[in-house]
């Protein structure tokens, strides 16, 4: 919500607004709604409709506001300057975050797995547990009773991963021109840019559904086919939703874009996203490396 007197000089700073507070509210439904919902509360799929409602309904008018501030001249250096250590700092908490998961996977793969392959089966709960990766978990009696392991087969990499790639470099590049677009000014080739890159995450979602789909149907992998499916589903389902939101982000920006916002001067809505969406190309790379490769 702007501010009736702003002085170039100084930080601007909003009047205060209620839309953290119901915000908050709309979270809070959604989170309950869940809880209820997985418990069989029939009350819990209208709280997280309600819930998820009122979260969209406050995003779309709190950035509403802050796209206002900005067309309208009242984010100076200062701001700017705040906006850019802010994204740098959200971006550094999203590298911790997959850090974690890749130290997940780390620590199965090298170091736990071998360590309960190692134990006496005299004196270990994993009769016949094997050292291989990808890893199934154990066999045999575990705490006395009879376990399966589950049968799967192992996601490839030269399939759909490798056409995922493909699409995420391409993305890159294709954000990358869309940037010299309107540091040039050719707010036809901004446009282009764009739309192009949120064509090619588009395509890189419905592909990465057609290999669940895949994988859950026709392979037998699925969040329950021990450490490998966990971790597989657990590192790729949150990179596909972080797509997934760099995506909705690139189409507000396309929007913008195509309404004539952002110059070759002042435009960091756009590369923060940008940035964003360099950060979610790397991620990736990491995960074919390491999740679907070797």
């Amino acid at each position: 919500m702007a501010s009736t007197t702003h002085n170039a000089n100084h930080y601007y700073v909003p009047n205060p607004s209620t839309y953290p507070v119901i915000l908050s509210a709309g979270l809070l439904a959604l989170a309950a709604g869940f809880i209820f919902s997985i418990n069989a509360f029939p009350v819990g799929r209208w709280m997280m409709t309600t819930g998820a409602v009122v979260v969209l309904a406050m995003v779309f008018k709190w950035m509403g506001s802050i796209i206002a501030e900005s067309e309208g001249g009242l984010y100076k250096k200062w701001e700017d300057k705040s906006f850019r250590v802010g994204m740098i700092v959200f971006i550094c908490s999203e590298v911790a975050f997959f850090a974690a998961f890749f130290g997940a996977l780390f620590f199965m793969r090298v170091i736990s797995i071998p360590e309960l392959a190692s134990f006496d089966p005299n004196f270990t709960m994993y009769k016949d547990f094997v050292a291989n990766w990808p890893s199934a978990g154990p066999g045999g009696v575990v705490l006395g009773k009879e376990y399966v392991p589950a049968k799967f087969e192992p996601m490839g990499a030269w399939g759909l991963p490798a056409i995922n790639t493909l699409l995420l470099l391409t993305s890159g590049a294709t954000v990358t021109w869309a940037h010299w677009g309107i540091l040039k000014n050719n707010r036809r080739q901004l446009v282009l840019g764009l739309f192009m890159t949120v064509a090619l995450g588009i395509a890189f979602l419905a592909c990465q559904a057609v290999e669940y789909h895949h994988a859950y149907t026709e392979m037998g992998l699925t969040l329950g086919a021990g450490a490998y499916g966990a971790s597989f589903f657990m590192l790729t389902g949150f990179h596909g939703f972080h797509v997934l939101l760099g995506t909705i982000m690139l189409i507000v920006i396309l929007l913008r874009s195509m309404k004539g916002h952002f110059t070759a001067q002042r435009h960091f809505g756009f590369e923060g996203v940008a940035w964003y969406w360099h950060f979610v190309d790397v991620v990736w790379l990491g995960l074919f490396v390491f999740v679907y490769w070797l």
